[in-house]
C-alpha cells in the first residue's frame, strides 16, 4: 500500500507509527496487534528477531495505518554507525514523517536503558520528539489492576511516562480484540491534534542531526582547547622545570669549582704524599688481586680434582654393578642350562629303562610261567 499524499488527520491521512524499544520488549508482538494481523517475525529469543527496519501496512475502521518495526534501537550491543543506519532507514521508511514513537516496554522492572530511552530518542530526534511520544506498555496480562495503579508502584516508570507527557497505552498481545487498537489510534489522533495536526517531519529530523553534528563540533572544539591548554600548561610546567634544573646545576657547578679550586690550593703541597699512596695502595691492591686470583686457581683445581675422584668412583661403582650383573645373569643362565641338561639325561635314562623293561617283558610274556606273570605285573607297575 503506498503513503498517500499529506493532508489532515481527518481526512483518513495514514497514522505513521515508529516502534522504539529493547530487544525482547515485544515490539513485533504489538505491531502486530495494531495491523490485526501477522507482519512481523515474533518469537521469545533474548535475540533481535528484527535485523534491519521492517514496515508493514494495516487498516482498522477505514483508518490507514503504517507500523515501522526497528531491530533493538537503543540495545546496548548495538555500534553507533549500525544505529545510525538503522535511524536513516526508520526516517525513510516513515516519510514524510511519523505521527507517534511507540516507545515499547516490557512490564515489569524497568531496566537502566530503558529509564534512559526518551533521553536517547530526543538526542537522536531532537527535544521536541517528546511531544510526539508514547509508551506502550506490553504483556498487560500480566496487570493484576489497572495500569495507573501499577505506574503508582513505579516512580521510574512514573518519571519516563511523564517525559512523553504522560501518554501511554498498554496491551495485551494474547487477545484479538481489536478495542485496544482503535483506542490506541484515538490517543494518537489527540496527541496529534495537540499539535496542531502536524506530525514529526524530516525537517525536525535534520534538524536534530545538525544539532547533533553541532553538539559534537563543540565537545570536540571544547576538548581540543582543553587539550591545546592542557599541552601548553604541560609545556611550560616542563620549560620552568627545565629552567629551574639548569639554574640548579649552574649553582652546583660554580659551587663544584670553587671547592675544586681551594681543594688544588689545599693539596699542592701534599701532591707527592698523594701520588706515593695512590702507588702503595695500587701495588697493594695488585698484590691481594694475585693473590685473590690463586686462591681461586687452587680452589678450581681442588674442585676439579674433587669432581674428578667423584667421577672416578661413580664409574668403578658402576662397572662394579654392571659387572656384578652380568656375573649374576651368566651364573643364572648356567644353571638353568645345567637344569636343562639334567632334565634330558634324567628323560633319556626313564626311556632307555622302559625300552629294557618292555623287552623283559615281552620275553616273559613268551614263557607265560608263574613266576614270569608276577615279574610281569611289576615290570608293568615300572612302566606306569
Amino acid at each position: 500500500m503506498a503513503v498517500s499524499k499529506e493532508t489532515t488527520m481527518y481526512n483518513n491521512e495514514e497514522i505513521r507509527i515508529v516502534m522504539v524499544g529493547k530487544t525482547g520488549a515485544g515490539k513485533s508482538a504489538a505491531g502486530n496487534t495494531i495491523l490485526g494481523h501477522k507482519c512481523f517475525e515474533s518469537v521469545f529469543s533474548p535475540e533481535s528477531v528484527t535485523a534491519d527496519c521492517a514496515k508493514a501496512y494495516g487498516e482498522l475502521d477505514r483508518q490507514k495505518v503504517s507500523v515501522i518495526d526497528t531491530p533493538g534501537l537503543f540495545d546496548t550491543n548495538t555500534d553507533e554507525e549500525t544505529t545510525r543506519k538503522n535511524i536513516s532507514q526508520c526516517m525513510a521508511y516513515a516519510s514524510p514523517g511519523p505521527h507517534i514513537f511507540l516507545i515499547i516496554i516490557k512490564l515489569g522492572r524497568i531496566t537502566e536503558e530503558e529509564k534512559k530511552t526518551v533521553e536517547k530518542i530526543q538526542k537522536i530526534f531532537g527535544k521536541s520528539a517528546d511531544k510526539y511520544s508514547m509508551v506502550l506498555f506490553t504483556h498487560g496480562d500480566q496487570l493484576s489492576g489497572t495500569i495507573e495503579e501499577f505506574l503508582k508502584e513505579s516512580k521510574d516508570l512514573q518519571k519516563l511516562v511523564a517525559k512523553c507527557n504522560d501518554q501511554y497505552h498498554v496491551f495485551d498481545n494474547t487477545i484479538s480484540d481489536s478495542s485496544q487498537t482503535r483506542e490506541l489510534l484515538n490517543k494518537i489522533r489527540k496527541i496529534t491534534e495537540k499539535n496542531t495536526g502536524n506530525h514529526y517531519t524530516t525537517e525536525m529530523f535534520q534538524e536534530a542531526e545538525r544539532a547533533i553534528e553541532e553538539e559534537k563540533q563543540r565537545i570536540l572544539k571544547e576538548k581540543e582547547e582543553q587539550m591545546r591548554k592542557e599541552r601548553k600548561e604541560l609545556m611550560r610546567k616542563i620549560v620552568e622545570k627545565f629552567e629551574q634544573r639548569i639554574k640548579e646545576a649552574k649553582e652546583d657547578a660554580e659551587k663544584e669549582k670553587q671547592r675544586i679550586l681551594k681543594e688544588n690550593e689545599k693539596q699542592k703541597c701534599k701532591e707527592e704524599e698523594l701520588k706515593r699512596k695512590i702507588k702503595e695502595k695500587h701495588e697493594k691492591e695488585l698484590k691481594e688481586a694475585e693473590e685473590d686470583t690463586k686462591k681461586e686457581k687452587q680452589r678450581i683445581q681442588k674442585e676439579k680434582e674433587e669432581q674428578k675422584c667423584k667421577l672416578k668412583e661413580e664409574l668403578e661403582r658402576e662397572i662394579k654393578e654392571k659387572h656384578e650383573k652380568e656375573l649374576k645373569e651368566a651364573k643364572e643362565e648356567m644353571e638353568k642350562e645345567l637344569k636343562e641338561k639334567m632334565k634330558a639325561l634324567e628323560e633319556e635314562q626313564e626311556e632307555k629303562a622302559r625300552r629294557e623293561a618292555e623287552k623283559s617283558l615281552s620275553v616273559l610274556a613268551k614263557t607265560k610261567t608263574q613266576g614270569s606273570t608276577r615279574l610281569i605285573a611289576r615290570l608293568l607297575s615300572l612302566l606306569k
